[in-house]
């Protein structure tokens, strides 16, 4: 995955839009940290509402594309996000991720990738109230790396959609989105 793609999903964090209800949106990535000890290179994200309501006020609301952010940033609960990069593959085990995944049941898959050639594999999850979005979770593994994000709070999509192709988000064609069906597991 890289330095680019970690940097590139901190950033779609930073721009998804939250409130205490969604607090089943939140998941346990502590668990994770033990791999610090591990990894040559590590990450370690934890803004909560506060923190995020006050990264906000630097944003310049007279300037569109930061007053977009601003208001999506306004509405989170938190950002959540561990990224570990090893030296070697087989550092962390698949035990780790199947942890996290374990904790996604009632989510709906939107997106899977999976590359043999890399070993790359790239899951985002939404959790549901109704049609409210509630939270998104990104795992992220390859052999030499784990990378999660966690944003907890309702997410507007259309919002979102706005902000493609700018701030080093990717064009990800959220117009052409329907909501998925919840996972029954």
């Amino acid at each position: 995955m890289g330095a680019h793609w970690a940097g590139a999903i901190l950033l779609l964090a930073l721009v998804l839009g939250g409130s205490a209800r969604a607090q089943g949106a939140l998941l346990q990535i502590k668990q994770l940290d033990r791999l610090a000890e591990k990894a040559a290179d590590t990450v370690e994200v934890n803004l909560d509402k506060k923190l995020l309501q006050l990264a906000a006020r630097f944003l310049d609301p007279n300037k569109p594309q930061e007053a977009r952010v601003r208001e999506l940033v306004g509405g989170l609960d938190g950002v959540y996000v561990r990224v570990f990069e090893f030296n070697k593959p087989g550092e962390y085990s698949s035990a780790d991720v199947e942890g996290l995944r374990a904790q996604l049941q009632g989510w709906s898959k939107i997106v899977g990738v999976r590359s043999r050639r890399e070993g790359q594999n790239v899951d985002v999850h939404i959790k549901y109230e109704g049609e409210r979005v509630l939270g998104l979770a990104i795992i992220a593994a390859n052999p030499r790396e784990l990378t999660v994000v966690n944003i907890v709070g309702p997410i507007d999509l259309e919002k979102l959609s706005q902000l493609q192709g700018q701030f080093g988000i990717p064009s990800l064609d959220l117009e052409k989105a329907t909501k998925p069906t919840p996972r029954k597991d």
